[in-house]
């Protein structure tokens, strides 16, 4: 605010300056336009006074013609001529005289040439009576008296010797007119002129605003100034002895204000001068109440913060965790902050006054001692113990506060490190307790820094190396190890530290011995708290035993799957052999049937050969289809099909057994398509032998139910309940195993038990599986689940 008020200040001194320069020069304008008009004023009056005295002796020049011509008889008249002349050559002013009558002729005159003449007095001014005088109007040429001349006609009216009335005419010269008016003339800028009352100019300076012979607006009376042109100051005097004339005088006010224009001139560089340095003044000052404000500000600024900075150091060390304290030079407390009174159980202002050796352990008295001694001058620490704080340790700081080389008390602190203490021994305890059990541990196991040099190595580790932990600890694998099987454990290690993570890999190793043993490595990252890797952990598995045992498995399996379709093979080739004999047992025994209707003990022995023919025939072709699924053999010509057509199908093929038996199938399908990539021959085989199933075993005049749809999973899932004795839990599973049928339904229902193995073995195919369970009322449920695959899938 101070700032803008010098600007302000200083903007209305300039202004003051400003408006005082225009005030001195408007007043000195005026005083310049008062006196151009006083100048024109008096030189109007003495022009006026010149032109008076020359009209005045024109006049009695006509004044001694009138007296002549009235002495003078009517015939001598013409004598006047000499007399006229002489007149006329004694005042320059008059150029011509003549004496004219009633007719207008001229009867004598200065110029003898011109007697007779007719003169049109007219023409010149009204014709004056007797004794009495008129001024005409400007003639350009006065013929005939004088022809081609500026002249100005003065009438006299007189009477003649015989009382006829004569007029008397003098020609007063114009150039003689305008030298009366050369004290104008002589004045720079300065024009003058000769005019009637009724504005007609007489007679003109060559610079006047307007010509001999015009006229101008009526003067008024003989002291008014009127104003022809807007840049013109204008005088006017009235001819005292010719109220009828007047003399006009005008000045141009642009050459009269040179001078005015000279000092506004000097004025304004004197006033712009002044302003310069009232404005370098008001900056100057301006500046300098800006810092003087900037440098308040700051030290406004400077004090605000110092205040912040003590409150917000007084918060900091009422809040502080750590015990703060001063002394003086004998060691007496001048200062605490409140963590004292946990420590030492006394309120902190109890404290100030007292001495720091008397509130410490007699057993730290000596560090306390050796913390204030005079001598040193750097920081010094030492642990102390309170008196009454039991085993609480703290960590005691203290530094001298020096005035020149004298010490003048101390300032410190303390930390209760009483849990680091403790923590540290502890951390110690269980790093000897890591390192037993590292050491009993029965595994190798070793830790690397990030250069894959060994840290810390267990003791079954330094064992199968065949040398001490210490000397192991810094060494490198390729120390110790042959090249070919250091090379590949420094690569693993270079990928963890590089990547992270955990690897394991199998490596043969050398043992002390010379034996070889083939071990599982496990190595893990050790990162920080970054996730940086800095360094690795190992450890090494036996697993020579488990690799032979392995081995051995391998070889077993060989010799198994090799009996088995040594198996599967005898198989396939007894049930082709047993083919042939069966097809001649079903034909003669059918032929038998036919031919033996008239014979019905015969057509019931032929009947029960060709029923057990074909069971036998079927047992043939189960264990055909067991066999082909084993070895391979079978073919599976897989499309993309709905199932819903291939279970109706397989519905209406069961129709017959169902009417035979009373039961009642409810079938449900999705009414979306179930679309999934089958066999469509061996997936209705499957149905078939799973609907058959459920029709054995089902009592007369039950219900099978029989559903398909698609699970959250995407898999078809077809399930099968019948409401028959149902199957022990313990066979869930072993029921479709080959040859091996439910305890419930060895009662003589029929069947080989390998139909649920055949159809376990065909839906495992197609990628799906095949499950049985007792269902909630009785009876069983079988599930068939096959991957969905709809039209537009892509299979791979």
């Amino acid at each position: 605010m101070t700032a803008r008020l010098v600007i302000a200040g200083g903007s209305v001194l300039i202004l003051l300056l400003a408006a005082a320069t225009a005030g001195i020069a408007v007043y000195e304008h005026e005083e310049a336009r008062l006196v151009q008009q006083d100048r024109a004023q008096l030189l109007a009056r003495m022009v006026e006074e010149h032109a008076s005295h020359a009209l005045d002796d024109a006049a009695r020049v006509l004044a001694v013609a009138a007296e002549a011509v009235q002495r003078t008889p009517p015939q001598r008249l013409a004598e006047l001529d000499a007399a006229f002349a002489r007149a006329a050559a004694s005042q320059p002013l008059v150029a011509a005289t003549a004496l004219v009558d009633e007719s207008g002729t001229i009867v004598a005159s200065s110029v003898p040439a011109a007697r007779g003449s007719r003169l049109d007095i007219a023409r010149l001014a009204p014709i004056p009576a007797a004794g009495q005088q008129a001024c005409g109007s400007y003639l350009a040429d006065a013929g005939p008296l004088l022809p081609g001349r500026d002249t100005v006609p003065i009438l006299r009216g007189s009477l003649g010797a015989d009382g006829r009335p004569m007029t008397l005419v003098a020609l007063l010269d114009s150039s003689e007119l305008a030298a009366f008016l050369r004290h104008a003339r002589e004045d720079p800028g300065t024009s003058a002129m000769l005019v009637r009352r009724d504005g007609q100019v007489l007679s003109a300076t060559p610079d006047a605003i307007a010509a001999a012979g015009a006229r101008l607006a009526a003067p008024g009376d003989g002291s008014a100034a009127f104003a022809q042109a807007s840049r013109l100051v204008v005088a006017t005097q009235v001819l005292a002895s010719r109220p009828e004339l007047a003399v006009v005088v005008t000045r141009d006010l642009d050459v009269g204000l040179a001078a005015w224009r000279h000092l506004v001139a000097w004025l304004l560089v004197g006033a712009a001068a002044a302003a310069a340095v009232i404005a370098a003044m008001t900056f100057i000052a301006e500046r300098s109440v800006r810092a003087r404000e900037a440098a308040r500000r700051q030290r406004d600024a400077a004090q605000l913060a110092v205040a912040m900075r003590e409150r917000e150091l007084s918060v900091i060390v009422k809040s502080v965790q750590e015990m703060i304290f001063r002394t003086d030079a004998e060691g007496r407390l001048t200062f605490v902050n409140t963590r004292w009174q946990a420590a030492t159980g006394e309120p902190a202002d109890a404290l100030l006054g007292r001495r720091l050796l008397e509130l410490v352990h007699p057993e730290s008295r000596a560090a306390v001692a050796a913390l204030l001694a005079p001598g040193a001058s750097a920081l010094r620490a030492s642990p102390v113990r309170f008196a009454g704080a039991g085993e609480r340790q703290f960590d005691f700081a203290v530094s001298p506060l020096m005035e020149g080389e004298r010490v003048v008390g101390h300032a410190g602190s303390a930390v209760d490190v009483t849990e680091c203490c403790t923590a540290r021994r502890e951390l110690q305890e269980q790093l000897a307790l890591w390192s037993q059990m590292l050491d009993t541990m029965p595994l190798p196991v070793a830790l690397m820094d990030h250069e894959a040099r060994y840290i810390t190595v267990n003791l079954a580790w330094a064992t199968q190396a065949g040398m001490d932990q210490d000397e192991l600890v810094g060494k490198r694998v390729r120390d110790y190890l042959l090249p070919a099987e250091a090379e590949v454990h420094e690569r693993h290690n270079l990928q963890v530290l590089a990547h992270g993570g955990t690897l394991r890999y199998e490596s043969e190793v050398s043992l002390p011995d010379g034996s070889r043993r083939t071990m599982a490595v496990t190595k893990a990252a050790v990162c920080d708290a970054d996730g940086r890797s800095r360094g690795l952990l190992a450890t090494l598995t036996d697993i020579s035993e488990f690799r032979e045992a392995d081995r051995a498995m391998r070889e077993a399996r060989d010799i198994a799957e090799e009996a088995s379709r040594a198996k599967s093979e005898f198989i396939a080739n007894i049930s082709h052999e047993l083919r042939t004999p069966l097809q001649a047992i079903i034909g003669f025994s059918e032929l038998g049937m036919v031919r033996g209707r008239a014979h019905e003990r015969l057509a019931s022995m032929f009947g029960d050969i060709h029923a057990a023919g074909q069971r036998m025939l079927a047992l043939v072709n189960d264990l055909l289809d067991v066999s082909k699924i084993e070895s391979t053999v079978g073919t599976f010509h897989l499309e993309r099909t709905d199932l819903r057509p291939l279970v109706r199908e397989v519905a209406r093929e069961i129709d017959p057994l169902l009417v035979r038996r009373r039961l009642h199938l409810d079938l449900v399908l999705s009414d979306g398509q179930l679309v999934a990539k089958v066999d469509p021959l061996r997936f209705q085989q499957v149905v078939r032998n799973v609907l058959a199933n459920a029709v054995r075993f089902s009592p007369d005049g039950a219900t099978i139910e029989l559903r398909g749809d698609i699970d959250a999973k995407n898999q078809i899932v077809i399930t099968v309940r019948d409401q028959g004795p149902g199957i022990p839990p313990a066979e869930l599973e072993t029921i479709f195993e080959a040859f091996v049928q439910s305890s419930k339904t060895k009662d003589g229902s029929g069947g080989t038990g390998l139909g649920l193995a055949i159809c376990r073995k065909i839906v495992e195919a197609h990628g799906g599986r095949i499950l049985a369970e007792n269902a909630d009322g009785g009876g069983s449920r079988f599930t068939i689940s096959v991957p969905a695959r709809g039209f537009a899938d892509t299979v791979v």
